[in-house]
């Protein structure tokens, strides 16, 4: 199988959307607007059709559940040119960007000091909601992320309140890692760092080695925090609009 198609696939199946058809090997996904992946068609593989025919499936598609038509393309991916041939253009206004980056690395070399407080739990607490998506989550936020494989919720406590937080889910051998987040008042104190290495020991005791994550080509915090703990780029892909 070709390592691209496989590990979007597999972040694919860590995402679950509230409504998903296929069309081929194409998966056209819905969530009410809640972030790009659950909103987009992940145009990774054979869609059994010409590229324009799938696009206007895919126009389709997202009028029928009132979203805007959106590709997520992989870079230098054989549909690419394709897509850009029928109209389509690169969404540079996109609310967490246009282009991201998807990194992998073994979870053997997320290594790092323990942190007090620090701990994964099967269900997510009002703490997590409020620091991650929102306090009072939406039925979109509650299905994206609480919904699907094995998923794992992260925290960092500190006087009883939730100061940091991430999302884990566990896919075959690979950990999908997501929606991290620190609050400001608690930033470069290494607790980021230190959920994470929690993380992917509770991952570890459910089967996966290797982990994959999302990260805007923006972000260059996140980069160089995942760069340290082992992981490196594996792909990049583009949020693709009708012009």
């Amino acid at each position: 199988m070709d390592p691209v198609f496989e590990v979007e696939q597999r972040c694919a199946e860590a995402w679950p959307a509230l409504v998903e058809e296929r069309l081929g090997e194409w998966r056209m996904r819905a969530a009410a607007g809640f972030t790009g992946r659950a909103n987009s068609t992940l145009t990774c593989g054979d869609p059994g059709v010409p590229v324009p025919e799938a696009l206007d499936r895919v126009i389709a598609f997202a009028e029928a559940n009132d979203i805007g038509p959106t590709a997520h393309v992989v870079r230098d991916s054989r549909h690419e040119d394709a897509v850009g041939s029928a109209g389509w253009v690169v969404a540079d206004d996109h609310p967490g960007g246009a282009e991201s980056g998807v990194l992998v690395g073994e979870l053997a070399g997320f290594r790092g000091a323990e942190v007090d407080g620090a701990s994964v739990s099967d269900a997510p607490g009002p703490g997590w909601w409020e620091l991650t998506a929102s306090a009072t989550p939406t039925e979109a936020q509650r299905h994206v992320l609480a919904s699907g494989p094995r998923t794992g919720f992260g925290v960092v406590e500190r006087d009883g309140e939730v100061v940091a937080a991430v999302r884990g889910a566990v896919v075959g051998d690979l950990l999908h890692i997501a929606r991290l987040a620190v609050r400001p008042s608690h930033r470069r104190g290494g607790l980021a760092r230190g959920l994470l290495v929690e993380l992917a020991a509770w991952a570890a005791a459910n089967g996966a080695v290797r982990c994959a994550l999302q990260v805007a080509e923006h972000n260059t915090a996140a980069w160089k925090l995942y760069e340290s703990l082992g992981c490196v780029e594996h792909h990049r892909y583009r949020y693709w609009v009708p012009a």
